[in-house]
């Protein structure tokens, strides 16, 4: 897959640039190889591609998993591509997760300010944002049918045995930065954590034939 030329701000380009899929294991790719089927059954069939990323708390993993999964589906001109998130239950989205977005180049705008902020979140001018808020997996704001759950989290995999309204359930589990809350190292360990995910997608959206 090739990408033409992309509208995505110039500091996000830069860093997807820097990322090595290289640096993934053999066991990690054969982890993400049922997401990139479910993406390339969509494109073949030219179909909608809904993913939803589930973890616990709809706080960390689930949206920097979103808006990477987005935004890699921007760079690589795969159309149709919607990305949401959510949780077994509603917290907030954590700010240190907007912050890391917005040092790598993500225009982050707070809508709401409240127990549960509401974020706009853009990776371009020309499309619309993504909208950044914790809810449950099932809220309104999500497919209720035709989408693959992504499980981000060990504990929302098995703590959720049945995703209604999933056509495929996928587990591709990230250890969670927030070990890291409250220390020296959690600017770092979110930092390291964003790109993982993002290399991870990069190579995901890299395989499809379009």
């Amino acid at each position: 897959m090739t990408t033409i030329q992309s509208t995505l701000f110039p500091q996000i380009v830069n860093i997807i640039k820097e990322l090595n899929p290289k640096t993934i294991t053999d066991d990690r790719t054969k982890v993400l190889q049922p997401l990139v089927d479910f993406i390339q059954s969509k494109v073949s069939e030219n179909k909608e591609i809904r993913i939803n990323f589930i973890c616990t708390h709809n706080s960390r993993r689930s949206h920097l998993s979103q808006v990477w999964a987005q935004t890699m589906a921007n760079y690589f001109n795969i159309k149709n591509v919607f990305c949401y998130s959510g949780g077994t239950e509603a917290t907030a989205l954590f700010p240190v997760v907007a912050e890391t977005l917005q040092n790598s180049g993500f225009q982050i705008s707070t809508i709401s300010k409240n127990e549960n902020p509401i974020y706009s979140i853009k990776y371009t001018q020309n499309e619309h944002p993504i909208i950044g808020f914790s809810k449950k997996l099932d809220d309104e704001f999500n497919p209720k049918s035709e989408f693959a759950a992504i499980m981000t989290c060990t504990q929302a995999d098995g703590g959720c045995p049945i995703i209604a309204g999933a056509e495929k359930r996928i587990p591709i589990t990230f250890e969670d930065p927030k070990a890291f809350d409250n220390t020296p190292q959690q600017a770092e360990k979110y930092k390291e954590r964003s790109l993982q995910i993002a290399t991870e997608l990069f190579y995901v959206f890299s395989q499809i034939n379009s």
